[in-house]
């Protein structure tokens, strides 16, 4: 048993690090298609191609003085960032990096992704109120109001799968598209999915939490040092996991597009297709407007949850009609 247990440790350990360099170096890919993007250079001095910006920004922030506000409730100030990294880190649990690489392989692991990133939401609404400053709070707010809402149309677009796949288990999905996708039947749930995913994480054109003209940075205006580090990290890492949910969920996960290049490690495919994605949340960044308020709200209330409401119908019916049910 406690080699058992040993051996956990360590697994955990390796996802817990390889998120982090993932998250270190997603932000440096940013930069550079950013740059791409508006024509700059990006991140290009310190080391090859810019290749150690990440590891300098990190220990710029870990050696960075913390400024803890006079009037902040002091120890929810500090419990909040480290509630959003925790509950950040948790979700990667049952993410299958490959056939057999993953930490736990449950039957629920869908629903235990569901349950356990809505908690982020704590991390962000006590960032808010703790500070004890009214643009961190009404950050907090519209943050807050904005992952509830958008939980929703995520909710419903990932029902369309499982009753596609017939289970919530995130390798069986995976193996249900052996020989189809479900992005091509599941074209409508997909855009959703897609764009749902850019509010719940913040992302722009969706970013109203840190609408700088308005707000200062919203919720996490006051932290500074690590403590702001760790609120940086929980959100990569939600964009990380966005992208991971996108390729496992609608693009056959580690599947190989092409069958002649099967024996290449799956894990190669997810990546690349996680890559590709998070390519494609930068772009939008780039490219999109930002969102009002109202605007933001319409887009999820009236929008985006009837027409997923109405596809989920389409689905079942169609099930139902030609009697396909999963077994």
């Amino acid at each position: 048993m406690s080699f058992f247990y040993i051996f956990t440790l360590i697994q955990i350990l390796i996802i817990i690090i390889f998120l982090l360099i993932s998250v270190a170096y997603a932000t440096l890919l940013e930069r550079k298609v950013l740059a791409i993007i508006q024509r700059r250079k990006g991140p290009n001095v310190v080391g090859v191609f810019g290749l150690t910006q990440p590891l300098a920004d990190g220990f710029k922030l870990f050696v960075k003085e913390p400024v803890l506000p006079s009037n902040a409730n002091k120890f929810l100030f500090l419990l909040a960032p480290i509630i959003s990294f925790f509950i950040s880190m948790l979700t990667w649990g049952v993410i299958p990096f490959d056939k057999t690489a993953m930490l736990s392989d449950i039957n629920l692991g869908l629903l235990y992704l569901l349950s356990v990133s809505s908690l982020g939401i704590y991390g962000i609404i006590l960032s808010g109120w703790a500070s004890n400053s009214k643009y961190a709070f009404l950050g907090a707010l519209r943050s807050t109001a904005q992952m509830i809402s958008y939980e929703l149309p995520i909710g419903f677009t990932i029902i369309n799968v499982v009753m596609c796949c017939g289970s919530l288990n995130l390798n069986s999905i995976v193996y249900a598209q052996r020989y189809c996708w479900y992005f091509i039947p599941l074209f409508v749930p997909f855009v959703i999915f897609f764009i749902a995913g850019l509010a719940e994480t913040n992302r722009h054109p969706f970013d109203l939490p840190e609408a700088e003209s308005e707000l200062v940075s919203g919720y996490n205006v006051e932290y500074s040092g690590m403590t702001f580090a760790l609120f940086s990290l929980a959100e990569y890492s939600n964009i990380l996991l966005m992208c991971f949910l996108c390729s496992i969920l609608f693009f056959g996960g580690w599947l190989s597009p092409f069958s002649a290049l099967s024996f290449i490690p799956g894990s190669f495919w997810l990546g690349l297709k996680v890559t590709s994605f998070f390519c494609l949340f930068v772009y939008v960044r780039a490219t999109l407007p930002r969102y009002r308020y109202d605007q933001l709200m319409f887009l999820g209330w009236k929008s985006l949850l009837p027409i997923a409401l109405a596809y989920l119908i389409f689905t079942v019916t169609v099930l139902y009609i030609f009697n396909i049910y999963p077994c």
